[in-house]
């Protein structure tokens, strides 16, 4: 693979899917536990809006990859990785998307095992960690103008 420029286009229309993700996310009653789990489909919202925006993040980190360094990369936690190693996140935020990535896969492939009330706890305290990943997404794009394709 041979690389060229990251689409500022795709990367900035893919965080602005998790942004708005993530606002649907707290637009639901999650100050109050009762009123949350009264209507399932908070459950069935809060579960299709994270699994969405951990998509989202990964398909940025792909796109950065590929089209930034000429790096394949198949399985989710390798992406942490090789992120790591170009530059583009630090350790810590590395081990957070690894970490992300471990998530994305219960919901993807487990989701039975994942209780809605996890998912509550999830949606309540751990939001941040998505916001964490995307402004080292945005610090890497300023960083490195050169890498980026900023046309239409």
């Amino acid at each position: 693979m041979t690389p060229s420029a990251v689409s500022k286009r795709v990367v900035a229309d893919r965080l602005d899917l998790i942004d708005s993700y993530l606002r649907e996310i707290r637009s639901l009653p999650l100050g109050n536990r009762t009123s949350f789990f009264a209507d399932r489909r908070n459950v069935w919202s809060a579960e299709s809006c994270l699994r969405r925006s951990l998509e989202a993040l990964f398909d940025v980190g792909r796109h950065i990859l590929a089209r930034g360094y000429g790096s394949g990369v198949s399985e989710y936690k390798e992406i942490a990785l090789r992120l790591q190693e170009k530059g583009v996140l630090k350790e810590t935020e590395a081990k957070l998307l690894t970490a992300l990535a471990g998530y994305r896969n219960r919901l993807a492939h487990f989701y039975h095992e994942v209780s809605t009330e996890e998912l509550f706890e999830i949606c309540t305290n751990q939001l941040a960690d998505l916001e964490i990943i995307q402004d080292a997404y945005r610090r890497w794009m300023k960083e490195h103008p050169d890498k980026v394709d900023s046309g239409l």
